[in-house]
């Protein structure tokens, strides 16, 4: 095959969502970390091309997650926004409910954490460190309080604002 005649001129073969996708999280690691490497923060296993839940193998390398990073950072890729009195009012139910979504979320998807909950003014807020956790906990609010919810991806970047309000 001649040069001129070659589909793929850099010798890359990209095909699939994943590689279309325009969002790329500043925090996964730009080559694949050796296998098996463990984060020495909270004991996920990259094992496979992916962090899971695993037995500790005794040989393993060390390093931190994406997940670990951002909360050492403080830097949150989501963040769900709770306005208003009701959901002040039910902050103990909101906060049980986050908390079992992120625990089934959590199994299966080893980076996808709540980073924090805390109170602000006449709100909740709960930041996150994956943008498909705040959809899952908007959606979750959405179903058991009912109200308003609003999505806002960030196109430039990996950032997912969830508002939520009250029907008044």
């Amino acid at each position: 095959m001649t040069q001129a005649a070659r589909p793929f001129p850099s010798g890359r073969r990209i095909f699939g969502r994943a590689q279309d996708d325009p969002r790329q999280d500043p925090y996964q690691l730009r080559h694949k970390p050796e296998e098996p490497t463990v984060c020495p923060g909270c004991g996920a296993i990259y094992h496979r091309g992916r962090w899971q839940w695993g037995a500790k193998p005794e040989v393993a390398h060390h390093a931190d997650c994406p997940a670990c990073r951002r909360i050492a950072d403080a830097m949150p890729a989501g963040v769900v926004t709770l306005h208003g009195p009701a959901a002040l009012a039910h902050k103990d139910e909101i906060i049980g409910l986050a908390k079992n979504e992120e625990k089934a979320e959590h199994a299966e998807h080893a980076l996808n954490r709540i980073m924090s909950i805390s109170e602000a003014e006449n709100a909740i807020e709960i930041r996150t460190t994956d943008i498909h956790l705040p959809r899952r906990l908007g959606e979750a609010v959405k179903r058991a309080f009912h109200g308003q919810l609003a999505m806002h991806f960030d196109e430039a970047g990996y950032f997912v604002r969830v508002d939520w309000r009250a029907e008044d």
